[in-house]
């Protein structure tokens, strides 16, 4: 396993509360603004997927991108507009090295804005001994007909 990658944060990654409070850290800022994606690079296990979720034309799709890909649409979405996803709460499950976190968030196109959307980040990980990896990430947003579950919410 390699331990360092371009980009690497030794305190992104020691403990878990770290890594997951990099991985809404490096995908925040203004419109215009380009992210450190060697940085969010160097949080995710080499293969790891992303999959974003939704409903289109009624019906649920999922679409499954490697770190290249994200970044290269992460950066298309962040040239036009704000984007600011902050965690709101979070339930971890870990067992040995791995562990399991769903994570609540809202994001703003402004900080500090108005909130644009909720949804919940469901986040594998794993510890090889000396860091924490992301190994995958699928996340939801909130509908009418998906709500957040009120134990998922900030209290």
């Amino acid at each position: 396993m390699r331990n360092e990658r371009a980009g690497a944060r030794p305190e992104d990654v020691e403990t878990l509360d770290a890594i997951l409070e990099a991985f809404y850290d490096v995908i925040s800022g203004p419109a215009g603004e380009r992210r450190d994606w060697e940085r969010d690079q160097a949080l995710f296990l080499p293969g790891a997927r992303q999959v974003a979720t939704g409903i289109r034309d009624g019906r649920p799709f999922a679409r499954s991108m490697d770190h290249e890909a994200y970044s290269a649409r992460g950066d298309e979405i962040f040239r036009r507009e704000g984007f600011f996803e902050r965690e709101i709460h979070r339930v971890v499950r870990r067992f040995g090295n791995v562990a399991h976190a769903f994570s609540t968030y809202e994001t703003r196109v402004e900080e500090g804005g108005p909130v644009r959307t909720r949804g919940v980040n469901s986040i594998d990980l794993y510890f090889d001994g000396a860091r924490w990896w992301i190994t995958s990430a699928i996340w939801d947003s909130e509908r009418p007909d998906n709500p957040i579950p009120p134990d998922w919410l900030a209290r």
